[in-house]
């Protein structure tokens, strides 16, 4: 590729990514997709989906049949304190009714590829290794990339790509970010995730199951373990099994996650299978960049999709919807701003993403950090649990909050109280 012949670089084919390169080549422009990886790859998640990431699969047209490999599950099962508790997912305007179930190893590659039936340019096996900066104002003209094989070799020469908007949606390393000056704040909630796979009779389960109690023997004669854990049936005879744990920071914790989840599947029922021999993959863990840890959301040329700008969760550590909403409307802003004649006219464009994110997503997200420093004193998430489970409508409640699976806009008293204390509270 020649240098400048690109409207649009984007870095990382992951959902947030691709979302972007689909959304920007359907406006016509010539977006070039760089992912370091080779498809089929692999990504540390929960591959749960919840109605909100649903929803943006249909925006971006992505076909989701049971044929292709795509489960639909219809609601949260719920394990706590002796209490088991199953809510559909709400009927809401804004979203579907049902979640899915896709693996990463499917699921990223499956949104690479209709980015490029959009149009969008993918190179895979191609890892970014820096901006290339102009030398006086500091704005982003670009990258400079190397080509790596599948297993992480550097080759060739570095070569150079341009052009006039980049996007860093490189997960939650944010390498390009970092370089352009732009730090993570340790002050913001991050998570850890670990999972792995088992082959179990559990594979076709209709629901998504979250567990807010861990033992480490017997319940209730055993010792709590921090963390929740979780159970998301594949349909193809596996399961994704995980454990999560939240902390109110950035800074690092001294909790052995591995440790956790082994001491917690030697004590749940034998017939679920989850056993060294059903186990399929490694154990692999990840971290999970909450609440706008990473900003501003854009800089000197520069935007942030998904991971790269702390777009995770606090609430349940969702996100891929977060992911490509925000990869979505950063293609509507980039698409916008180049059409503008003057730079000037460009920038003040380019200038509204973080406020549109802000709008969208900021207090729910500033909700989400007071949550996080709530549960993370195990005395209050063991008195939440115990008595909020029984609640059906305390826990309806609780569901729509926690999943974002509300309407903003038009929707029951839940819904609206929802919207009213997101509003309420400062967007930042």
């Amino acid at each position: 590729m020649t240098e400048a012949d690109a409207d649009v670089i984007v870095v990382g084919a992951g959902p947030g990514g691709s979302a972007t390169a689909h959304y920007v080549a359907q406006t016509g422009l010539r977006v070039l997709l760089l992912e370091k990886g080779t498809f089929p790859r692999d990504k540390v998640c929960g591959d749960g989906l919840t109605p909100r990431a649903v929803a943006e699969l249909i925006r971006m047209g992505v076909p989701t049949p049971e044929s292709d490999g795509w489960i639909r599950n219809h609601g949260l099962r719920t394990f706590g304190a002796g209490h088991m508790v199953e809510l559909p997912w709400p009927e809401l305007a804004e979203m579907p009714s049902y979640g899915l179930a896709r693996s990463r190893l499917n699921l990223d590659e499956t949104l690479a590829r209709h980015a490029v039936a959009s149009g969008a340019e993918l190179r895979e096996g191609t890892l970014v290794t820096g901006p290339v900066r102009h030398e006086r104002s500091g704005r982003i003209l670009g990258v400079r990339a190397r080509h790596v094989d599948a297993d992480g070799h550097r080759s060739g020469e570095e070569t150079t790509y341009r052009a006039p908007v980049v996007v860093d949606a490189g997960g939650v390393s944010a390498r390009l970010a970092t370089a352009m000056g732009i730090e993570k704040d340790m002050n913001r909630p991050m998570g850890v995730a670990v999972r792995t796979y088992f082959r179990s009779p559990r594979h076709d389960d209709p629901m998504m199951e979250s567990h807010l109690e861990l033992w480490d023997g017997p319940p209730g004669r055993s010792n709590l373990m921090p963390g929740y854990g979780w159970v998301f049936a594949l349909g193809d005879g596996t399961v994704n099994v995980g454990l999560g744990s939240l902390s109110a920071t950035a800074r690092a914790t001294k909790l052995d996650y591995k440790g956790l989840f082994r001491s917690w599947m030697r004590n749940v029922p034998e017939e679920w299978g989850f056993t060294e021999d059903n186990q399929v993959g490694e154990l692999r863990s990840a971290a999970l960049p909450m609440a706008f840890n990473r900003k501003p959301h854009y800089s000197q040329g520069l935007l942030l999709v998904g991971d790269s700008g702390g777009m995770v969760s606090p609430f349940n550590g969702e996100g891929i919807a977060y992911a490509m909403q925000s990869g979505r409307v950063a293609a509507d802003v980039v698409s916008q701003a180049l059409a503008r004649p003057s730079h000037y006219a460009r920038e003040k464009a380019l200038r509204t993403y973080p406020k549109i994110l802000a709008d969208e997503l900021g207090g729910y997200y500033t909700l989400g950090r007071a949550f996080a420093h709530l549960i993370g004193r195990p005395e209050v998430m063991r008195l939440c649990v115990r008595y909020g489970l029984p609640r059906a409508t305390l826990m309806r409640f609780t569901m729509k909050l926690l999943s974002d699976g509300f309407d903003r806009r038009d929707g029951d008293w839940m819904d609206r109280v929802i919207t009213a204390l997101t509003k309420a509270v400062p967007a930042s």
